[in-house]
């Protein structure tokens, strides 16, 4: 029997059905029916049926009678299961033939490969960002450590679940990961979910009020970064050496900032909640924007009013301008607590 393929399988579903139907409903149908006439425009489907297997002539040669389909489909699914798992088999086994000659690219000296390298947010040929599964391929590298930091929460949840399954098989692996995420961050069902997942594998996770933008560090060799501020469509690739340290340096003052996710200490939930407030009465006296404001604090434009709002009723305000003078002429400035610890 030959390989069916996909437009066999559309002329199956769109006419050879209704056609195996009348002649299970009819008890069979003569050869000489108009319908499976050569003229006929039912009769490659009536063919289909034929060399499926569906139909088969009776004793007496003149009719056309329906076959089980059950004891037909085994036949056709069968092999198409077989080459499948056989497909499946043999990417995994070129996947394995490519992983020395790629470790070897990555762990190259930047000298050899640039130091900096474009990533764009084009597809690849399997459909995936190219970005997404350039990280995958550099996260299933990682030997020593994998710094990230996402100054925002706003990953959807299926996001979140393939990164589960892709940071949980780094950590199976023994490989250490510290992650920085916005304060903002406690209040997502789906990062939480997230964040048990991992840690119960060994990872660390702290929230600030506000950090750098968004930043994976592997190894402390190598770093990706946004091509641009808030821009997610490019990323770069950076192997040079002191870079990579700068960024790390970077990363490591804030995670000595940041308190634990996992955390539900009374009186540091009441930090965060201090740290919240101040950085939104930052950002009134700098002037931002409400979308802006609410950008850094890694929440939505209507939380972040409700947080003005907040401060208006605290202060005894019906207006932002009388809001910031009377927070200006206390000498409010949104430092106090980083002032007190210095």
């Amino acid at each position: 029997m030959r390989e069916f393929g996909p437009e066999d399988r559309a002329l199956f579903e769109s006419v050879a059905t209704a056609l195996y139907e009348d002649v299970v409903a009819e008890g069979g149908i003569e050869t000489t029916d108009a319908r499976i006439s050569e003229k006929s425009p039912d009769r490659p489907a009536f063919d289909l049926l034929v060399e499926l297997g569906m139909v088969s002539l009776d004793e007496t040669s003149t009719r056309f009678v329906a076959v089980d389909p059950a004891t037909v489909q085994s036949r056709i699914i069968a092999p198409l299961g077989n080459e499948g798992s056989r497909l499946l088999q043999e990417s995994s086994s070129w996947a394995r033939a490519f992983a020395p000659a790629t470790q070897a690219w990555r762990r190259a000296p930047a000298t050899s490969q640039g130091s900096f390298m474009v990533l764009h947010d084009d597809a690849d040929e399997g459909g995936r960002s190219r970005i997404d599964s350039y990280i995958a391929g550099l996260v299933a590298e990682c030997e020593e450590e994998m710094l990230t930091a996402q100054p925002q929460a706003g990953r959807d949840a299926e996001t979140l679940a393939a990164a589960a399954v892709r940071d949980t098989e780094m950590l199976e692996r023994g490989t250490r990961m510290r992650t920085l995420y916005q304060h903002s961050a406690r209040r997502s069902p789906v990062t939480a979910d997230y964040v048990a997942a991992v840690t119960e594998r060994g990872a660390e996770v702290r929230t600030l009020d506000e950090f750098f933008n968004r930043l994976i560090v592997f190894d402390h060799r190598i770093a990706v970064i946004p091509g641009k501020q808030e821009d997610l469509d490019t990323a770069i690739v950076i192997r040079e050496p002191s870079v990579v340290d700068y960024l790390v340096d970077v990363f490591e003052r804030a995670w000595e900032r940041g308190r634990p996710f996992s955390s539900r200490d009374t009186g540091m939930l009441r930090d965060i909640a201090a740290e919240q407030r101040a950085m939104t009465i930052r950002m009134l006296i700098e002037g931002h924007a409400d979308p802006v404001s609410a950008k850094r604090l890694g929440v939505s434009p209507r939380t972040y009013a409700g947080y003005v709002a907040d401060l208006k009723r605290e202060y005894e305000s019906e207006t932002r301008f009388q809001l910031g003078y009377t927070m200006g002429s206390q000498g409010i400035s949104g430092r106090e607590r980083g002032q007190d610890e210095d």
